[in-house]
C-alpha cells in the first residue's frame, strides 16, 4: 500500500542556514490586543475570542517564525485519539470532526500522526484502549522511518513521549490512547542526531512533547519552519526533554475558543484535548 507522508523530503545533512544566537522568544496575545502574553496559559477571560472559556493556545514568535503553542494540563484536560465515526471511514478533516463534537467541551484538536492513502495510521494507534494498529518497527523511507521515531501515549492524566525502542522495551500495558510518528525531535534533552540547525526543508509542521510536570505541549507552525527550529523551541524554550514530530504540510488545528478551524489536505489520526467538566 502506498503511504502518504506530508513531509517525504529527508532531513538534509548539508550545511545549514545561520541563525542569530540567543534570540529571545517574542510572545503576542492571541486576541490581537496590546501587551505581551505570559508564557503560561491565559487566565484572563478577555484573552478569548469566541466564548467565555479561556484558550489553551497562544501565538508565539520564535526566531522570526510564528508558532501556535497549545498546552494540555492533566488537572484541566483529558487527551484522546479519534480516527473515524463508528463503523465509518476516517474523518480526513478537522471540519468534518468538528461537526460531530460540542465545541464547548473541546480545548483543541490537531492532526496526530502519519497515515496511508485511506487516512489510516501507518504506526501504532490506540483509541479508547483499543489497539487499531500495531507498533511499526519496519525499516523504510521518509520521516516516519527516520530513527529514532516515537510514540505519544497516555492513560488518565499520565502522558508520555518515548522512542519506539523505549516504548517496546518498557511499556507492557496498553494505554488509553497512543499514536506513533517520526522522527523524534528531542530525545532525553538532545536534538535528533540527524536534524541540522536549519535544513532546507521548510513546511507547516506540528509536534508534541511532554515536560517534567507531565504537561503536553502541542506546537503548530503558522509559516514554513525547519525541523531544527521547531526542535530547538521544544528543547530551549519549553524545556521538554522528549518531543515527537507529528506531521507537516497537512498540519491543522481546531481551537474553538478563537474560532480557528484549519482547512487543508486530508489528514488521518486526530488528537483531541477536552476540558474537564469543572473547567
Amino acid at each position: 500500500m502506498k503511504i502518504y507522508f506530508a513531509t517525504l523530503a529527508l532531513l538534509s545533512l548539508a550545511a545549514c542556514e545561520a541563525q542569530p544566537e540567543g534570540e529571545p522568544v517574542v510572545r503576542t496575545r492571541i486576541d490581537g490586543k496590546e501587551g505581551p502574553a505570559s508564557a503560561a496559559p491565559p487566565t484572563d477571560p478577555s484573552a478569548t475570542v469566541a466564548s467565555s472559556v479561556e484558550s489553551a493556545c497562544r501565538s508565539i514568535i520564535f526566531e522570526n517564525t510564528p508558532l501556535t503553542h497549545c498546552l494540555a494540563i492533566p488537572s484541566r484536560h483529558t487527551i484522546s485519539m479519534d480516527l473515524a465515526p463508528d463503523g465509518q471511514p476516517p474523518y480526513r478533516s478537522l471540519s468534518s470532526f468538528a461537526k460531530s463534537r460540542d465545541p464547548e467541551t473541546i480545548a483543541f484538536a490537531m492532526n496526530a500522526g502519519m497515515f496511508d492513502e485511506e487516512g489510516n495510521p501507518v504506526g501504532y494507534f490506540v483509541e479508547d484502549s483499543e489497539r487499531l494498529k500495531a507498533l511499526n518497527t519496519a525499516e523504510g523511507e521518509g520521516n516516519f522511518h527516520m530513527n529514532p521515531n516515537g510514540v505519544f501515549y497516555g492513560t488518565g492524566g499520565e502522558w508520555h513521549v518515548r522512542t519506539t525502542a523505549d516504548f517496546l522495551a518498557n511499556v507492557s500495558e496498553r494505554p488509553e490512547f497512543g499514536t506513533q510518528s517520526g522522527p523524534m525531535l528531542v530525545i532525553d534533552g538532545k536534538l535528533h542526531p540527524e536534524i541540522t540547525r536549519d535544513g532546507p526543508s521548510r513546511l507547516t509542521r506540528n509536534a508534541v512533547g511532554v515536560d517534567e510536570q507531565g504537561r503536553a505541549h502541542f506546537v503548530i507552525s503558522n509559516a514554513p519552519v525547519s525541523f531544527g527550529k521547531i526542535a530547538r523551541f521544544y528543547r530551549d524554550e519549553l524545556s521538554v526533554k522528549n518531543a515527537l514530530f507529528l506531521d507537516g504540510n497537512v498540519s491543522q488545528l481546531w481551537n474553538p475558543a478563537t474560532e480557528r478551524l484549519d482547512q487543508g489536505a486530508p489528514i488521518g489520526p486526530i488528537v483531541v484535548v477536552k476540558r474537564k467538566a469543572s473547567q
